[in-house]
């Protein structure tokens, strides 16, 4: 099955490069690596390091904390994060900086594969979340190098797609020595699928483990100044295409009850700002990036067109809708709204953070809404409640104190695995 499968690959790669280059020609950054996914003209990269794969933003985000723990514990072994997207990478130069080695992911082909385990010699292989790939861990078998699924999830969806190919499912996780799952359910369906219990942990998830910076309240409040110090403020962040126009519709049911109320939408992928800021002057909104860094009393949206600023976006908010949810994209992180104390707003599509998102609602935390109507009434019923918005405030950190410790679990656990010689 898995020849069947790398024959199909082969076959189908003029198309994945057409369509890679269809998605980001507007983006030649985007491209400007592209070939190392074929394993030619790779930038210069250590050998015999830790590789650390996390797929796009959420991935990386995750990654980063993780990151960060084993540079303190083996700050001789050098560290190689590969990526699949643009935004992905983008994120862990914006949290890592040089302090890691960047490169995109390799294709798993096996000619490609060679090259790319010929230069690296990595000594462990550390993929985030759920990102299996065949011809990838059997070369990792094949050369003896352990490999860890860290902060591993599995949703009943995803598992449905794996037992239809369960031969292949059951290979890959034969060369797997690690699973670190986010939760008992994550880990009941791995193990469900073939894979070991002996060889599988539970430590909750990695992204609880946020770290707020110490300066984020000045940043927030300078950031807030810009905004109007004296104004609600409404933040829609990440959301995804089919999601403005209905977070549109709330705002301007919100305006009609609430005048003093201002938006900060924050896409899930820069690319969009153009389209978003098109959308909300077509109906009349005065609109402001908020890289143009101006005082902009008079703005009615704010548009997050940076990486990196989200927390601080979230800091100077009083209220936040996360998004991904009003779509079935799954919905994105509603840990970092927890972070710094805000009543969180989704939509019913939260299977990505199935688990977060019961814990939030049953602590009164995150409070589902099913569409526009529904996300106006809510943000007018929390902006009228000063008292409200800072109980659930105090729950949300207090939830995420209580849950932090998962990185520490997954360090503890990859050092009886890594090779230090």
């Amino acid at each position: 099955m898995r020849y069947l499968y790398t024959i199909i690959f082969y076959l189908l790669l003029p198309f994945i490069l057409f369509r890679l280059w269809i998605k980001n020609r507007k983006n030649p950054r985007a491209l400007k690596f592209w070939h190392e996914r074929l394993g030619i003209g790779m930038r210069q990269a250590p050998k015999q390091g830790i590789w650390v794969h996390a797929v796009s933003v959420g991935e990386s985000i995750a990654a980063i904390s993780l990151i960060k723990g084993l540079q303190q514990q083996y700050p001789t072994i050098p560290i190689i994060v590969t990526s699949e997207t643009a935004s992905g990478a983008d994120r862990i130069r914006v949290g890592l900086g040089n302090s890691v080695t960047q490169l995109y992911a390799p294709y798993d082909l096996p000619l490609v594969l060679k090259k790319f385990f010929n230069t690296l010699r990595p000594r462990m292989l550390i993929l985030m979340e759920t990102e299996l790939w065949p011809n990838i861990l059997a070369k990792c078998r094949k050369n003896k190098v352990p490999v860890v699924v860290a902060n591993a999830r599995l949703s009943a969806q995803s598992a449905r797609g794996y037992r239809c190919i369960r031969t292949v499912t059951q290979e890959m996780l034969g060369g797997i020595n690690l699973i670190i799952a986010q939760a008992q359910a994550d880990a009941d369906r791995f193990i469900e699928l073939g894979f070991p219990c002996a060889r599988m942990q539970i430590t909750g998830s990695i992204k609880v483990d946020l770290e707020v910076p110490h300066n984020l309240a000045a940043q927030a409040e300078q950031l807030r100044e810009q905004w109007g110090k004296d104004r609600f403020i409404w933040i829609a962040a990440s959301t995804h295409e089919g999601e403005e126009e209905q977070i549109l519709n709330a705002f301007t049911l919100i305006r009609k009850k609430l005048m003093d109320v201002i938006l900060v939408s924050v896409p899930r992928h820069i690319d969009r700002v153009p389209h978003l800021e098109s959308l909300y002057q077509s109906q009349g909104y005065k609109t402001v990036k908020c890289s143009e860094n101006k005082y902009g009393s008079n703005a009615d949206i704010f548009i997050g067109d940076s990486m990196g600023e989200l927390l601080t976006f979230y800091a100077a908010a009083d209220l936040a809708f996360v998004g991904g949810s009003l779509v079935e994209r799954g919905g994105q992180n509603p840990l970092e709204p927890a972070a710094v104390g805000l009543p969180i707003l989704t939509g019913p599509h939260t299977f990505n953070f199935a688990l977060i998102t019961d814990q939030l609602k049953k602590r009164g935390v995150e409070i589902q809404v099913n569409n526009a109507q529904e996300l106006a009434e809510q943000v007018v019923t929390l902006f009228s409640d000063l008292q409200r918005r800072q109980e659930i405030g105090l729950e949300a950190k207090k939830f995420m104190e209580e849950n932090k410790g998962s990185v520490s679990k997954h360090l503890e656990l990859i050092a009886q695995l890594i090779n230090i010689n």
